[in-house]
């Protein structure tokens, strides 16, 4: 998927006019759902995105990529997981939650979250062992 910033979709037309939602609101939306799940190191650019970057406030759409339609979107999500954390469990809470978040606040209907995981973060486990 593309990343397209200026693409706005119309969602919905009402009798005072339509409502809009652009590409980067959905981004928004999914980072932040997916930074609130537990083993969720940081998110990374992509495949051409190069390094992993830690989760923060500054771009919480770093590592989402979206595809929105008129009334359904898609989401890819790209990150980093803590290490020793169940891989399989934190994908299937990020999937849930990103899910969720964009279909309550959106009202478009979530056809699939991709997770793709770029990586495993050492960071917590290497301070440990020098204590």
């Amino acid at each position: 998927m593309e990343e397209q910033k200026d693409i706005v979709v119309q969602q919905e037309q009402t009798g005072l006019g339509s409502i809009k939602i652009a590409d980067e609101v959905v981004r928004i939306i999914a980072g932040q759902a997916a930074s609130e799940v537990p083993g969720v190191a940081g998110m990374s650019g992509g495949i051409a995105g190069g390094l992993a970057e830690r989760l923060g406030r500054k771009n919480l759409s770093k590592g989402i990529k979206v595809e929105v339609g008129e009334k359904e979107t898609a989401v890819d999500i790209f990150m980093i997981v803590e290490y020793g954390k169940r891989i399989p469990e934190v994908a299937y809470q990020i999937q849930q939650k990103v899910k969720s978040a964009v279909e309550e606040m959106t009202g478009l209907s979530v056809k699939e979250v991709t997770i793709n995981v770029q990586g495993v973060s050492l960071d917590d486990t290497e301070e440990k062992r020098e204590i």
